[in-house]
């Protein structure tokens, strides 16, 4: 892990506190401490020391509950669940106490990744909290759950099935699902649609990049939809149009893992191969890192 500081970079190893060198997720609670979802268990960071958090709490497994400035973890194994998980679920820190709760599905043996956490959980803006895992993602609304699975979708292994990579709810309350696979789905709260296939944006059709491996999803100031993608560089949806950037618009990496949008409004772009940091500026990219 590392922490840009005064554009100095200062990194953070399992020697240093870490629970684990892979790092999932980032997230800063009430209190501005900084938490560390990693491959195993979680770290925080208080702005001074990065320590390895290792309190939880398995005695209120079925007691959901919603507050504003919740966080929300995977499970604390890289695949499957602890002893004391034994069951899918997400850990829940109220600011407080860090709870393990259960979702209400029963696994299948032959479900394998489907209930495994995959990415950032989203609070939607009409409460909801929703849960991206490989095969399924779980919306809780404070008093009832909403599961979006191949069941629900009616997809088949035949026409391609959930491998959920990214998750984002835009300012008109759609929720952006990005796969591994099938592309972006968007759900408005009544129905879902395949938007890469409603794009012609499969490879089977696209003439060059395709919309298919969908790693990042995040939303500009002005309304845009951006896409990171996984060979296929960078896609910009303004609401009728879609644009691909890649190499010769300054992107280096056609792998983005990760957009983040910064308090200023800016965005940010985390691509492998080469590996580096970009910013979108004046129409085309520059690499920052």
């Amino acid at each position: 892990m590392c922490l840009l500081h005064h554009g100095k970079p200062q990194y953070f190893t399992t020697e240093n506190g870490l629970s684990h060198n892979q790092v999932r997720n980032i997230y800063e609670d009430k209190n501005g401490v900084i938490w560390f979802e990693c491959g195993k268990g979680l770290s925080t960071y208080d702005g001074h020391r990065m320590t390895s958090y290792k309190q939880r709490n398995y005695k209120s497994r079925n007691q959901w509950k919603l507050n504003d400035s919740d966080l929300w973890f995977k499970g604390d194994e890289i695949e499957g669940y602890n002893k004391f998980e034994k069951k899918p679920g997400v850990y829940q820190y109220d600011g407080q106490k860090l709870s393990y709760r259960l979702f209400p599905v029963t696994p299948k043996r032959e479900d394998g990744f489907k209930y495994y956490i995959s990415t950032q959980f989203v609070k939607g803006k009409n409460g909801t909290f929703w849960f991206g895992a490989y095969g399924a993602v779980i919306g809780y609304d404070g008093s009832k759950f909403k599961i979006l699975d191949n069941d629900y979708l009616g997809l088949k292994p035949k026409n391609g099935s959930l491998h959920v990579r990214s998750l984002m709810e835009d300012s008109k309350g759609n929720l952006w699902i990005g796969n591994n696979g099938i592309g972006v789905l968007k759900y408005d709260g009544k129905k879902v649609v395949n938007f890469t296939a409603q794009q012609k944006l499969q490879k089977k059709y696209a003439k060059g990049n395709s919309l298919e491996k969908v790693f990042a999803i995040e939303e500009d100031a002005k309304g845009n939809i951006w896409f990171g993608t996984v060979g296929s560089g960078v896609w910009r949806y303004d609401g009728n149009s879609l644009k691909n950037f890649d190499g010769r618009d300054g992107l280096e990496s056609n792998h983005i893992w990760t957009i983040y949008k910064s308090k200023e409004g800016e965005l940010w772009f985390g691509g492998t191969d080469p590996s580096g940091v970009y910013r979108f500026k004046d129409d085309s990219f520059e690499r920052i890192y």
